[in-house]
């Protein structure tokens, strides 16, 4: 298997095998597999032991296609073959057959005895009756041959023809009830005699009957499944030029990462409060698809990558609650290229395991899930996102997904590669098609060329900059106060037109408003008229329009012509009109006002109340410090440390992992050098618990007798010879000779574990 000849005479043990491996192609187990590696076996012996757990043996079997599973499975019913007759029972191409068998060997799950090929022990067990079994019993121990069962089948009455299709189609159990066994199928009366007197059907004990697995494979045609498994279902597609698919993607890569952007530009002034459970709140998700001029999903996915990416966190506030407030990993984020910004997303969204898809939906307890919330994640979603966009990069580039008809047939195939996934496939595939396409990592169904690239490990940045749009560095003012962009515009200028007006709407050109409100939040943040006026007439290509000019100038104007202080606050203006009007206006009375000079106004109403309720009357009050100078109510950026997690690089977590095979499998060589030195037979010393896991499921592999010393109950130290049949949950279960009967041992109190010679 995997081009290396096997031994004439095979292996003793799965960890002689082990031991005869190269260096490289351990290390393929190790990285395959990496629960054997943790923690680091002793030596071959107890890294065999590892790989026969059922825990273990459930992870490498999830990770097998449905050829691989049927490989398995005939391997399980032969019980020990040749790749030739192997490829002969399984209803698959030969090579497909051999390929799969050597990924089998590769994961440890198939090794090579001196009596042929056999499944590692616990792998019948752990395929249970799942995806890509036949439902056949073993073989018999000394089968007779294809001629022989069918020349017994040919010789069957109808009736009990029938009755053998039936107990094969329903699991190749029965019972005997009170059918005779029989020597001479002459002297059968029933259908079931005749078949237990042809050996068709042989008793296993308990009055229950199986159908051995030759029996089965000649019912079947040769093979353990009717159906052929070795090609998986093929996609559905329609044609599409791969040019439009990569100038979709662009467009919408950087439409994710403005809107990215913006999120976080927000949250640095005006965080949401992080929920006791850890969540974003749903009136704060609302108030973000708004925000950002979207959907509530895809909100969520905006937070969620934005989270997966560490570039979003908790911290404290300015009031000492937590908050959702960008890392101070966003500001290295801001300062890359937009491309290189996207990579950044989307890596991070790939090797995420979070579920943006559940959001707003209800869980079995009828709550309602939150985004952020720390239980939104689950187990198999990095594999099958990953998985879905593989096969999607797959196939041509002119080719695409078809619309309606693609999807269904993407989980097929997914459902091929891996059978033994959850049922929960077919929303995770769905799920990620839908976030795929939000991000620009697909577009009209079609994997772009920088996405490709992602995928494969490489950096798609200089790709991408040739597609994505080019940032714009003006807008057009009209006379009706909105100004269009007619690109994707500049990060630094989008952002502080955004402070003077406000989005309108998005698509291929963005159009802002500008209103008194807008003007007045910029004339908050420090800026001057002039400063306005300037601004206006450097980003414009088109003159400033003289509506605009003058609703800068009235604003301006009114702005600071009433301000407050701390009484609870005080109102002073030099123009008593406007403090009359204020006074009188039917909306005030709540406020509290009384005036106590020609131009002060006091109020028992807190300041940070006072304020927002002026602006509502239409007032532009400003904050006045004890100075008599104008306090600017600019907003401090708040921020977060960037998550450990999250401050290591991909390549620098592949070359850890990397750093860690290697040292493995020198521990591993060392350990079986260590173990070639010790000494053997009586003057051997006591095993360790490990080490007598280790040669106790030597045992059961090779199938031979040991003697242990045990240690009962009451402390008595006794020497049984066993033949193990199992060792699983600290418990080993073994044919004891001294009571000839099954007995269950405990492995702690096993302290010698030593083969019998023949």
């Amino acid at each position: 298997m995997s081009g290396r000849s096997p031994l004439p005479s095979g292996f003793r043990s799965l960890a002689d095998q082990l031991r005869s491996w190269p260096d490289a192609r351990l290390s393929r187990l190790l990285a395959a597999r990496p629960d054997l590696a943790s923690p680091v076996p002793h030596d071959s012996s107890q890294l065999a032991s590892r790989a026969a757990v059922r825990s273990s043996l459930l992870r490498a079997l999830d990770q097998l296609d449905l050829l691989e599973l049927t490989v398995l499975d005939a391997l399980v019913v032969l019980g020990h073959t040749t790749p030739e007759r192997l490829a002969e029972v399984v209803n698959a191409d030969d090579v497909a057959v051999a390929a799969a068998l050597a990924r089998l060997g590769d994961l440890a799950l198939v090794w090579e005895s001196p009596a042929g090929l056999r499944p590692l022990t616990g792998v019948a067990d752990a395929l249970g009756s799942g995806p890509g079994t036949s439902g056949l019993q073993p073989c018999s121990a000394e089968p007779p041959s294809a001629a022989q069962v069918d020349k017994r089948l040919a010789e069957l009455s109808d009736p009990a023809r029938a009755l053998l299709e039936h107990v094969a189609e329903h699991g190749g159990e029965a019972t005997t009830g009170t059918s005779r066994h029989l020597v001479s199928p002459a002297d059968a009366r029933t259908p079931a005699e005749e078949l237990l007197a042809r050996r068709l059907l042989v008793p296993r004990g308990g009055g229950v009957v199986v159908l051995p697995g030759e029996v089965g494979l000649a019912l079947r045609g040769g093979h353990t499944t009717r159906e052929a498994v070795g090609t998986p279902p093929a996609l559905l597609t329609s044609e599409r030029a791969g040019e439009l698919v990569d100038r979709a993607a662009a467009g919408t890569a950087f439409e994710a990462v403005r809107r990215v952007e913006l999120l976080l530009d927000h949250w640095s002034t005006h965080p949401p409060t992080a929920l006791r459970t850890g969540g974003l709140g749903v009136r704060d998700l609302r108030a973000t698809a708004l925000l950002l001029h979207v959907d509530e999903p895809t909100a969520a996915l905006v937070v969620e990558v934005s989270y997966a990416a560490g570039l979003l966190a908790t911290a404290a506030d300015a009031d000492g609650n937590p908050a959702w407030v960008p890392t101070d990993a966003f500001d290295l984020w801001i300062a890359t290229s937009p491309a290189e910004r996207w990579a950044t997303l989307v890596r991070a969204w790939l090797g995420s395991s979070r579920l943006p898809g559940l959001v707003g939906r209800r869980d079995n307890a009828g709550k309602t899930w939150n985004a952020l919330a720390p239980e939104l994640s689950g187990t198999h979603v990095v594999e099958t996102r990953r998985a879905a966009l593989e096969e999607l990069a797959a196939l041509p580039r002119d080719r695409v997904l078809a619309t309606g008809t693609g999807a269904p047939s993407l989980v097929a195939r997914l459902a091929w590669l891996r059978p033994r996934r959850p049922r929960t496939r077919a929303d995770l595939v769905a799920w990620t098609l839908e976030e795929a396409a939000a991000l620009g990592v697909t577009a009209l169904g079609g994997v772009p060329g920088p996405a490709r690239l992602l995928l494969e490990g490489r950096d798609p940045a200089a790709t991408l900059t040739t597609l994505m749009p080019e940032p714009v560095d003006h807008v057009l003012l009209q006379a009706d106060l909105t100004a269009v962009a007619p690109g994707p515009l500049e990060s630094s200028l989008a952002r502080r037109l955004s402070l003077v007006a406000d989005v309108e709407s998005r698509g291929g050109a963005t159009t802002y408003r500008f209103t008194p409100g807008s003007v007045r939040r910029a004339l908050d943040t420090g800026w001057g008229a002039g400063e306005l006026h300037e601004f206006l007439a450097s980003v414009s290509r088109t003159p400033v329009p003289q509506p605009l000019t003058y609703l800068v100038d009235d604003t301006a104007r009114t702005f600071g012509t009433i301000r407050v202080g701390h009484a609870e606050a005080f109102l002073r203006a030099d123009d008593e009109t406007a403090l009359a009007e204020l006074l009188h206006h039917p909306r005030a009375a709540s406020l509290g006002l009384r005036r106590i000079a020609p131009t002060v106004l006091i109020s028992d109403t807190p300041i940070d109340v006072l304020l927002p309720r002026l602006r509502d009357l239409g007032a532009a009050p400003v904050v006045e410090a004890p100075d008599g100078t104008v306090r600017v109510s600019r907003p401090d950026l708040l921020r977060a440390r960037t998550p450990k997690e999250h401050r290591r690089s991909a390549g620098a977590s592949a070359a850890r992992a990397t750093a860690t095979v290697a040292a493995v499998v020198t521990a591993i060589r060392s350990g079986d050098r260590a173990a070639d030195a010790r000494p053997t037979g009586a003057a051997a010393a006591p095993l360790t618990p490990s080490g007598s896991l280790a040669a106790l499921r030597e045992a059961v592999e090779t199938r031979s007798s040991v003697l242990i010393g045990y240690v009962d109950n009451h402390g008595t130290s006794t020497e049984r010879v066993v033949d193990p049949i199992s060792v699983e949950g600290g418990q080993l279960t073994a044919h004891d000779h001294r009571s000839d009967d099954v007995r269950t041992f405990a492995v702690h109190r096993i302290s010698v574990v030593r083969p019998i010679e023949d």
